[in-house]
C-alpha cells in the first residue's frame, strides 16, 4: 500500500480503494455478473456526496459494501480510517422503503435505537420527532401517518443513532414532488447544523444538486466511476433560491447529457 493512499484514507471520513464486486451469473452461466469494477474515491468528513446513475449501476450495491452487508469482491472499504469489516454502529444507513415498526408508535420507533443503546430517553426521542416537524404525533402508528411523515419518523430515528456518517438509499424516492421538497428543505435544515458525511443514492439530478456538495456519476453496470462533479452553491440553501440559479441549470445539463451519453455508449457497445 502506497503511503500517499493510506494517508488519503486516513483523512477521508469514507474511501473506496478499487472496490469491485461480482454475483453469480444464472445457472449454467459460468461467468460471473459485475455489479461495480475498480470503484475508488474518497468523501472528506462533513461533506455532502451524492451518487447517481442508471438503474442497475450499482449505487446501491456500493452503499451496501461501505455499511458492511456485503463483501466485496476485490479491493477495500474504509471508514474513518478503518477497514470495513461488518456493520458498524458508528454509520447509519436509511432505506427508501419504509422501516417502520408497524405496532409501535412513532415516538416509539425512534425510541428503539436508543433502546439498543441502553438509554431509552422519551424527552430525547421527543426532540427528535420536534425537529424533524411531528411535535404532537408522538402517539401516532405509522398507518395513522402520511409517506412524508413516516420519512420524517425515519429520519428522526436515524438521528437517534447520532451516527457519524449517514448512507442513504433513495430515502424520499417514493414522495410525490411537493412533499419531498418540503423533506428536502427541513432535511438541509437538519444536516447544515450537524454536517455529518452524507452518502446519498439518487435517481433525481435536481435532488442531487440541491443537497450535494459534490455529485458522482455511476456508468452503466458494471458501475464506474464516469465523473465527479463539485456543486459551487453556498450553504444555507433555500429550495427555490437553488432551483433557480444558474449554477444548478447549468450542472444538470451537463450531468444529463453525460448520463445520456454513458447510456448510449453502453448500448452501442452490446448492441
Amino acid at each position: 500500500m502506497q503511503v500517499e493512499s493510506v494517508m488519503q484514507r486516513a483523512q477521508s471520513s469514507i474511501s473506496l480503494e478499487n472496490v469491485s464486486l461480482a454475483f453469480p451469473g444464472r445457472p449454467g452461466d459460468a461467468e460471473q455478473r459485475w455489479a461495480v469494477r475498480g470503484i475508488q474515491f474518497e468523501i472528506p468528513e462533513g461533506q455532502f456526496c451524492s451518487i447517481v446513475g442508471p438503474s442497475g449501476c450499482g449505487k446501491s450495491t456500493l452503499l451496501s459494501v461501505i455499511a458492511g452487508l456485503l463483501q466485496p469482491t476485490g479491493g477495500g472499504a474504509f471508514v474513518n480510517g478503518q477497514a470495513v469489516q461488518g456493520i458498524d454502529p458508528r454509520i447509519g444507513y436509511m432505506f427508501q422503503k419504509d422501516t417502520l415498526v408497524p405496532w409501535r408508535t412513532a415516538l416509539e420507533n425512534v425510541l428503539m435505537p436508543l433502546e439498543i443503546a441502553g438509554r431509552p430517553d422519551r424527552a430525547v426521542a421527543a426532540s427528535l420527532l420536534a425537529k424533524v416537524g411531528l411535535a404532537g404525533f408522538e402517539r401516532h402508528y405509522p398507518r395513522e401517518l402520511s409517506g412524508g411523515m413516516r420519512k420524517r419518523v425515519q429520519l428522526a430515528r436515524l438521528l437517534a443513532q447520532t451516527p457519524k456518517t449517514l448512507l442513504l438509499d433513495e430515502p424520499f424516492g417514493a414522495l410525490d414532488a411537493q412533499t419531498k421538497l418540503i423533506i428536502h428543505e427541513e432535511f438541509l435544515r437538519i444536516w447544515e447544523k450537524s454536517r455529518q458525511t452524507v452518502l446519498f443514492v439518487t435517481h433525481d439530478l435536481a435532488e442531487a444538486i440541491l443537497l450535494s456538495d459534490r455529485i458522482l456519476l455511476v456508468s452503466p453496470a458494471p458501475g464506474r466511476i464516469q465523473a465527479t462533479y463539485d456543486v459551487p452553491i453556498p450553504r444555507p440553501r433555500n429550495v427555490d433560491s437553488v432551483m433557480e440559479s444558474p449554477v444548478f441549470r447549468q450542472l444538470f445539463r451537463e450531468i444529463w447529457t453525460a448520463l445520456r451519453e454513458g447510456q448510449a455508449d453502453k448500448t452501442v457497445m452490446t448492441s
